[in-house]
């Protein structure tokens, strides 16, 4: 299997921190609640229990709360219906997604945790980079 390197990958991560960066300045000027930020901002991790079941369900999980389509959906439902609620908590989710593909944590493959479209993630990463 291979994996985004070089280049690329440093682009890709950039791209994650700017997500955090932009979410964090729209979240900072809309008036929402940072108390609320700061309880909900690890809530999409709960999907990694799937990786108690097998590799495959885990990552499904994972790729369901840590992909963009939903919360850019629940944003769009908030701006269209005027949610704020909904807007604040799409904005919360898009930022714990930049935050991950900043740090590397890519989108998973059902082969296991550690096989992400950002590259390998864990303590073998460097082997198979070199």
């Amino acid at each position: 299997m291979s994996f985004v390197t070089g280049q690329p990958k440093i682009l890709l991560r950039l791209e994650g921190l700017c997500i955090l960066l932009i979410s964090l300045l729209f979240y900072s000027t809309s008036g929402f609640s940072w108390s609320l930020f700061g309880w909900l901002f690890l809530v999409p991790d709960i999907a990694l229990l799937g990786y108690l079941f097998n590799p495959r369900v885990g990552a499904v999980a994972y790729n369901i709360t840590h992909s963009l389509l939903i919360p850019l959906g629940l944003a769009a439902v908030g701006v269209i219906l005027g949610v704020s609620l909904a807007l604040s908590l799409a904005t919360i989710w898009i930022a714990h997604i930049g935050f991950d593909r900043a740090l590397g944590y890519g989108l998973k493959y059902g082969s296991g945790f550690t096989h992400t479209h950002l590259g390998r993630i864990g303590r073998d990463r460097y082997s198979e980079e070199m």
